[in-house]
């Protein structure tokens, strides 16, 4: 998680996963869930005063819940709608002027959503994740990202999982292989320096 980063923020987008009531208000780790909201912020500030995009995205459904997966799992995710404001997004991230709100449906934001319609004609390449769950949303959407041919910055400590083991699987098996994993210090350093 050392080394070099620059950041282009004209060609750059911040896309920050789920921070939205009712998942940040579930039991994730490594991190405390406001430490996660906390980084993320930062994150968000350095984007804004750096110039590059912001893409809030939360995971919502019908308020009958027939539109969500439920297939045969061994932990399916519960029945029937979600409690009244789960898909909230936390008020510490907002949405701002400027800032994109994405609803997803899936675990990736890309996936049924116009996200790579609305990055490619910004002319995004670059890709900057933080969010819950590393393994769940963040990962989804970064494989989605790389499948697309996104350039792939994953800001590690502004991020939490379901367990120590996802978050940690994530952070050292798949996300190297697909990007580059940075504390959120770097980042911001980054996008400052890109201005």
């Amino acid at each position: 998680m050392t080394g070099s980063l620059n950041i282009d923020p004209a060609r750059s987008a911040l896309v920050v996963i789920d921070l939205q009531r009712g998942i940040v208000g579930m039991q994730t780790k490594p991190h405390a869930p406001a430490e996660v909201v906390a980084r993320s912020v930062s994150l968000l500030r350095a984007a804004r005063a750096a110039g590059a995009l912001r893409v809030l995205v939360h995971v919502g459904g019908g308020a009958d819940g027939r539109d969500r997966l439920s297939p045969e799992a061994d932990e399916p995710a519960p029945a029937g709608p979600p409690p009244a404001g789960f898909s909230d997004l936390v008020p510490e991230v907002g949405p701002e002027a400027g800032d994109l709100v994405i609803l997803k449906r899936q675990w990736g934001a890309f996936y049924g959503t116009d996200l790579d319609l609305q990055l490619r004609r910004r002319g995004i390449d670059t890709v900057i994740l933080c969010g819950i769950a590393t393994e769940i949303g963040v990962e989804s959407t970064a494989r989605d990202a790389y499948e697309r041919g996104y350039r792939l910055i994953f800001a590690a400590d502004a991020m939490n999982g379901r367990s120590v083991e996802g978050h940690e699987n994530a952070l050292h098996r798949i996300f190297p292989r697909i990007g580059l994993v940075r504390e959120t210090q770097t980042v911001v350093a980054a996008l400052g320096a890109g201005r």
